[in-house]
């Protein structure tokens, strides 16, 4: 048996961008503890470390026109973003943004390489402005071309290089996108709508005369669509062919998540999401809103994304990762399909084969929905009642747990745990009104969800009922101690990584630039107070019986600390066995090896602890 840091020391390959070349590419990997950039010449080449930073890159973009990038990166995992270019020739790297207080986010480079565009709350940290910004300028030469009064993206830019698609978030499930023109500083607007309608991963089309993009303005689930730019409308993408993608494409049962063109070829590439798995799908336009379809690339039942295309338009990059193996970078031949495997990401010397696939399954909650959650079991299971379960909640909440790969996930199986990683009601990938089903008031259905779920697990034959952990991160933190306040009996322990103990001091202590999105999922600080007072776990720690292991990073700027001292304290006051892990130089989770490694390692530790047989 291999030890927690064996498998923490897996590495993942990922975040693509294919050079002006078309000949290398570049990509993040953690081979020094958190990911930097590396560069590669070819299919199973030596790879090149590029970048060299005590704290994570968090991407890199190669230039059209020159051997360069421009990559992102933060300082002790404080999520406020720095740009700097990276000259490929020399390696020097020159920081262009400056103000280290401000987020800065990524929005592409233009067709010429000569500028590139961002958004950023360095003017007022709760709002962000658009910039514009030569490449070899530095920070104080930015000009700002559109002040914002929300939360503003930049998507990219046009062919000609005039104009920019912006996104404004107004909640996770309502956006709306918008044209700049970059030198006059005129906005349009592209997406009027009523309620809460998502307009996500826009892409201008040939010639810039058409915008590309998913949404869900017709229906339950998000469609791959088209703006006519010269008439407004919005309408849904056809297939031409009769293959099955296209059938697929024509299905609503699914969402497509996202689409990926090259202008120049007229080629793209979209995903579905077909209960947590990629179907991707590589089509040409024949129209400005229809496509034929070419074979479906080939790949293994897996969670992929991150397209990048070369200069030509033939092939793509993107990263690849299931349960069963770890995250690599592979590049398709478009029109044929063909697909090979560049990276070779270490797994520390553990078999492949040892790795565990999950079972996917589905449950009935208390109001007879079905459920679907992954399990997994280990090898040494015997089916007669003897595993003991760690339930695993994901965050968001409009996040959903899918089939990608899992350090710590393998590490239980390897040790005998089984593993229990539900997407309930909130989760995304299901449809929009799934996702609505837990919004303000209905918050406490999702933990209802993780009881039904855990009535499931005590009828399966190869589980301990007297031995099941609940675990998360983030909102998942939240869900695991509302769920040890709401159902404290039928928990061995639980682990709260980076969670939310109290709305309404999350709330107020929360970076400005997430306010009023949080809200719009929470409930307001000013009208709903009374309903965040009575959900949080920090007004109920009285209630928690199970032993809780409590950890956050000193720099969280999603989940301030606080929260993590609150609910320590209650749980001590009421007499709760309680630990407490705080690192000073982590934020919202944790990125550095050693800190991973310190941090799972005692987590490990507290369950073989408590779920130990008796």
């Amino acid at each position: 048996m291999f030890d927690i840091e064996r498998y923490l020391n897996v590495r993942s390959a990922h975040g693509a961008s294919v050079g002006p070349d078309g000949e290398r590419l570049s990509f993040l990997m953690d081979t020094t503890g958190v990911p930097q950039v590396w560069t590669l010449d070819g299919p199973g080449e030596w790879p090149e470390q590029r970048t060299f930073f005590d704290d994570r890159v968090t991407f890199a973009s190669w230039s059209p026109e020159r051997p360069e990038l421009i990559v992102g990166r933060d300082r002790g995992g404080d999520e406020r973003e720095t740009l700097y270019r990276l000259d490929a020739i020399d390696g020097s790297i020159t920081d262009l943004t400056g103000h280290p207080d401000a987020k800065h986010w990524f929005g592409g480079w233009s067709p010429d390489g000569e500028r590139f565009a961002f958004a950023s709350n360095r003017r007022d940290h709760a709002v962000f402005d658009v910039y514009v910004q030569d490449r070899d300028a530095t920070g104080t030469d930015a000009r700002r071309v559109h002040e914002g009064d929300g939360w503003f993206s930049v998507g990219e830019w046009s062919p000609d290089g005039g104009r920019l698609l912006l996104t404004e978030s107004h909640s996770s499930f309502d956006q709306d996108v918008y044209v700049l023109d970059v030198e006059t500083g005129r906005r349009r607007h592209l997406t009027p709508h009523e309620g809460t309608v998502r307009h996500l991963s826009p892409n201008w089309g040939p010639a810039g005369e058409h915008v590309y993009l998913v949404t869900d303005a017709a229906g339950d689930t998000l469609r791959l669509s088209w703006i006519d730019l010269d008439t407004g409308e919005l309408s849904s993408v056809e297939a031409d062919d009769d293959g099955d993608a296209a059938a697929a494409l024509a299905a609503a049962d699914w969402n497509v998540d996202g689409v990926a063109v090259d202008q120049d070829s007229r080629r793209l590439v979209y995903s579905r999401n077909v209960d947590g798995y990629t179907e991707l799908a590589a089509a040409e336009l024949v129209a400005p809103g229809r496509i034929d379809h070419f074979p479906s690339p080939d790949l293994p039942p897996c969670v992929a994304g991150g397209v990048s295309f070369d200069p030509d338009g033939d092939r793509f990059a993107l990263t690849v990762t299931r349960s069963d193996d770890t995250a690599n970078v592979y590049v398709v031949d478009v029109t044929s399909g063909d697909a090979e495997r560049w990276t070779r990401a270490s797994t520390a010397g553990i078999p492949r084969d040892s790795f565990v696939a999950p079972e996917l399954v589905r449950y009935p909650s208390f109001d007879g929905r079905e459920i679907p959650a992954f399990f997994s079991l280990p090898e040494t299971d015997t089916g007669h009642g003897e595993t003991p379960v760690v339930v695993d909640v994901h965050g968001g909440p409009e996040s959903q747990r899918r089939p990608s790969f899992g350090r710590v996930k393998q590490y239980l199986l390897s040790r005998g745990y089984a593993v229990f990683e539900p997407n309930v009601r909130g989760s995304t990938g299901y449809g929009k009104a799934y996702t609505h089903l837990d919004d303000v008031e209905k918050r406490m259905d999702s933990v209802a969800d993780l009881r039904a779920g855990v009535d499931w697990l005590h009828d399966h034959p190869a589980v301990d009922p007297d031995r099941i952990a609940v675990m998360g991160a983030s909102y998942g933190g939240f869900m695991t101690l509302a769920a040890l306040t709401a159902y404290p009996d039928i928990w061995a322990a639980g682990v709260d990584v980076v969670g939310i103990a109290n709305f309404v001091t999350f709330l107020e202590n929360t970076g400005d630039w997430r306010r009023e999105l949080r809200e719009a999922e929470y409930g307001s600080l000013d009208e709903d107070r009374e309903l965040l007072e009575s959900i949080s776990p920090i007004n109920h720690v009285e209630d928690v019986a199970a032993p809780l292991f409590v950890l956050h990073g000193e720099n969280d700027p999603r989940v301030p600390v606080s929260e993590a001292h609150r609910i320590v304290e209650g749980a001590r006051e009421a007499g709760v066995p309680v630990r407490e892990l705080i690192f000073e130089d982590e934020g919202h989770g944790f990125t550095k090896l050693e800190n991973r490694i310190e941090a799972y390692a005692a987590i490990v530790e507290f369950l073989d602890t408590h779920l130990a047989p008796q």
